[in-house]
């Protein structure tokens, strides 16, 4: 085991890029974070739709996966390499619609060209290549980041030895989409929208945080709900209810460090998801797969039900599977690591071989 630690931050330049749609993007940028061990092997965090890179963090500010990624950890620090990076698509650093385009020298704003998770995952692995990266130990992510993940396993089947998806199903589910459509609808319906071509110190701010209420009902189960806030008065003055409260603070907090052009562009990427796009059947593509598979679902989810996630896994020569009993429904992947990180310990550790 290697003690010897690194924590670094950064931009790489990627160059042009040609989208799964065709679209060239020029000049193309990927915000990273690097941390841990300086000679372990590597294992690739991908976030979710509002995180970001910085998975680990540091100790002034925590990153928002430290709990699972740290010294001695599930995910062991002193052991393995841990890299991340910001989407692409996404508004800390990486090409988006906050970006520039070289054509017009303004932002792309709501000109910036449809991406999918297939271009995302291409991006990362150019990434890789920069930081002389050739093969990782695990890929790892919830959510859109476990989308990213079946695509790594898909596209570049010997890239890695252990798949790690949470709560992502194959494909997004109707169900879903309808969820994103209510959050588009509630964005592109604020006065202040005007076409995606706001300035940026008048964003849609109401139509985004209606839009992120939406998502949190998404995220968490009827009964954290009802557990938490047990018809709760509001200290404030403009909710009657404790839970009012919590859905108007959820939505000015993702107002103040999220771009409403970059969430539309990643809920469009996520409602492409579907791995057998293209590739005769999910099910056909799922047998693509040579790394192992440890796939985990959530009680509750809504959104990826772990039933689904199961019935994926049981395709997979050799996958594992895990069912995590929680409360909190899709967000599960986020708390109570003792619950469920050890088997992530485990399958890095003693990989299990497929037959």
């Amino acid at each position: 085991m290697n003690l010897q630690q690194s924590y670094q931050t950064g931009k790489l330049l990627i160059g042009d890029i040609e989208l799964e749609s065709g679209d060239i993007l020029t000049n193309v940028e990927v915000a990273y974070e690097k941390s841990g061990s300086v000679s372990g092997e590597t294992v690739l965090v991908c976030h979710a739709l509002t995180g970001d890179q910085y998975a680990i963090g540091t100790a002034a500010a925590p990153g928002w996966w430290n709990g699972l990624l740290q010294p001695g950890g599930f995910i062991d620090t002193n052991r393995y390499a841990v890299i991340t990076c910001n989407v692409l698509g996404g508004c800390d650093g990486t090409t988006s619609a906050l970006s520039v385009d070289p054509s017009s020298n303004s932002r792309y704003a709501a000109a910036f060209p449809a991406i999918t998770i297939r271009d995302m995952v291409i991006v990362q692995r150019l990434a890789l290549q920069k930081l002389g990266i050739s093969h990782l130990k695990a890929v790892i992510g919830g959510s859109l980041g476990g989308m990213q993940v079946l695509e790594w396993g898909v596209m570049y089947p010997e890239f890695m030895d252990v798949l790690i998806p949470l709560a992502a199903t194959p494909y997004v589910s109707d169900y879903a989409i309808a969820y994103n459509h209510l959050a588009k609808t509630a964005i592109i319906s604020d006065p202040d929208w005007k076409e995606g071509n706001y300035p940026a110190d008048r964003p849609p701010a109401a139509g985004l945080g209606i839009a992120r209420m939406a998502g949190m009902l998404t995220y968490r189960s009827d009964h954290q709900y009802n557990e938490r806030f047990q018809r709760a008065a509001s200290r404030r003055k403009d909710a009657a209810y404790e839970v009012e409260s919590y859905l108007d603070y959820q939505g000015e907090k993702l107002v103040n460090r999220f771009d409403a052009n970059c969430y539309l562009s990643l809920l469009e990427a996520m409602n492409s998801h579907d791995i057998g796009r293209g590739r005769g059947g999910w099910q056909a593509a799922a047998k693509r797969m040579e790394a192992i598979v440890l796939t985990f679902g959530f009680s509750r989810d809504l959104l990826y039900p772990p039933e689904e996630i199961e019935r994926f896994a049981a395709l997979i020569p050799g996958a594992r599977h895990v069912n995590v009993e929680t409360i909190y429904g899709h967000d599960g992947f986020l708390l109570e690591f003792d619950k469920w990180g050890h088997h992530i310990r485990d399958v890095l550790q003693q990989p299990m071989k497929i037959l």
